[in-house]
């Protein structure tokens, strides 16, 4: 569940960050000014790159966003899609190179450093990551600051091990301060409060988590293994039949067998 939450989290950044780019200049004219219409022009290219992007075409959109750092070598935007696509073929090297130079660019941009955070995590350079996320927490202006608090704390759940629990609640609490109906900070509060051995009130999470999103196998064997130490035997069973009929072929599923009622 984190890796797919990242990827969609990341899709919906870039989407919001070139409307916000493009709009900007609204029906104005081209300036004359030579620098103006080179970001202009770079700013064009990288509405091409990203629709392409998402119609499949990756040679024509990289075509068309390297063009854009051809024009404006320092555009933000620019730096941030290529840096995506980049890492979408593969490419993990330049996609480091133009997230930490989109994070240079815009330092205090909670929308840079969130991406470059991402990465960094995805990349099994936590402590990197963590810098990052801290960075981009400090944006007075970040309009989703939930998910960046969502994602910094599943970095920690993922690979910080137990000792990082404590500041992984902390980073879910306030992610569902700022919007109490993020369904990734539900589901990861509610694993989180299980590790943490309280079992009553990572119920109540996933319960909440269930009212909002169509739980996957990770969320249904989570509910389950909470209804199995609260010694509710009947919804546990309940949750896992419906693991097995809706996902019969997932690893959760596969799992239910192996192992212990009451295991992690």
């Amino acid at each position: 569940m984190q890796r797919r939450f990242l990827r969609v989290f990341c899709a919906a950044l870039l989407c919001g960050t070139l409307t916000a780019c493009i709009t900007t200049k609204g029906g104005a004219h081209l300036s004359d000014n030579k620098t103006d219409k080179k970001e202009d022009a770079a700013r064009v290219r990288v509405e091409l790159g990203q629709r392409y992007m998402e119609q499949g075409k990756l040679e024509l959109a990289l075509d068309n966003l390297q063009k854009a750092l051809q024009y404006d070598p320092n555009f933000v935007d620019a730096h941030t899609v290529i840096a995506v696509l980049y890492e979408r073929i593969g490419n993990l090297k330049a996609a480091e190179e133009n997230y930490a130079r989109a994070a240079e660019l815009d330092p205090k941009s909670g929308v840079t450093n969130n991406n470059y955070g991402q990465f960094l995590c995805a990349q099994g350079k936590y402590d990197q990551a963590q810098t990052y996320f801290t960075r981009g927490m400090q944006d007075p202006f970040y309009k989703t600051p939930d998910m960046l608090y969502t994602n910094a704390g599943t970095c920690l759940v993922d690979h910080g091990g137990v000792a990082q629990l404590g500041q992984a609640e902390q980073d879910f609490r306030r992610a569902l301060e700022a919007n109490p109906n993020n369904p990734a900070a539900l589901f990861h509060l509610a694993k989180v409060l299980y590790l943490k051995d309280d079992y009553f009130h990572a119920r109540a999470f996933i319960q909440r988590f269930e009212a909002l999103s169509k739980p996957d196998p990770a969320a249904l064997l989570l509910a389950r293994n909470i209804e199995v130490k609260l010694g509710h035997a009947d919804t546990a069973r309940d949750y896992a039949q419906r693991l097995q009929q809706d996902f019969p072929d997932s690893e959760q599923t596969h799992s239910l067998n192996s192992v212990a009622p009451g295991a992690h």
